[in-house]
C-alpha cells in the first residue's frame, strides 16, 4: 500500500482548487466513466458536518471519500454516512480507497456508519467491518447494496 497523505476538511476550510479538484474527478468517474445521469451536487458537500476526505498528486485529487452526518438515523443507530469514493483511473489498484476507508474508521470507528456500495466493491467494505443488508437494488443504472458498520467493531484490514 502506498504512503499517502490524507487530506480532510469541512467544506468552510476548502479552497476553491481543492473543491475543483475533486468535483473534477467525481465528475471525470461518475459522469464520464460510469455514465450516471443522477444529481450529483446534491448541497451535501457544503452541509457543516460534512467531511471530505482525499489524497492528491500532482495531477489534482488521486482519491476522494465524502463522510456525511444525518441527524436521524438511516439505519439503526448510524448517523456517518460514507459516500462518493472515487480513485482515479491512473491511480486504481494503488489501494488508495482502503487509505481513505481507513482514515475514515481511525477518526469516527468508534461511532456507527453506513454505505451505499456499488455491489461489486462490496469486499472492500467487508474489510472493514461493513456488513450488507437489504436487497441488491438499482440506482442510476448501477446495482449497489446497503452496508452497515456497528460501533464496537475495532479497526480493520
Amino acid at each position: 500500500m502506498p504512503e499517502c497523505s490524507v487530506v480532510r476538511k469541512s467544506w468552510g476550510e476548502l479552497t476553491t482548487t481543492e473543491l475543483y479538484s475533486f468535483l473534477k474527478l467525481r465528475t471525470d468517474v461518475f459522469y464520464v466513466e460510469q455514465r450516471i445521469d443522477e444529481e450529483e451536487l446534491d448541497n451535501r458537500d457544503r452541509e457543516p458536518s460534512t467531511e471530505h476526505f482525499w489524497i492528491g498528486d500532482d495531477h489534482g485529487t488521486a482519491a476522494y471519500l465524502r463522510l456525511l452526518h444525518d441527524d436521524d438515523a438511516s439505519h439503526l443507530d448510524a448517523h456517518r454516512i460514507l459516500g462518493r469514493l472515487v480513485v482515479r483511473a491512473d491511480r486504481r489498484g494503488e489501494g488508495l480507497a482502503q487509505v481513505l476507508v481507513r482514515e475514515v474508521i481511525a477518526s469516527f470507528g468508534r461511532e456507527p456508519m453506513l454505505l451505499h456500495a456499488q455491489d461489486y466493491v462490496t469486499a472492500l467494505y467487508a474489510k472493514f467491518g461493513f456488513e450488507a443488508f437489504g436487497e441488491v437494488y438499482r440506482e442510476a443504472d448501477i446495482d449497489h447494496i446497503s452496508m452497515y458498520r456497528p460501533a464496537t467493531l475495532e479497526q480493520s484490514a
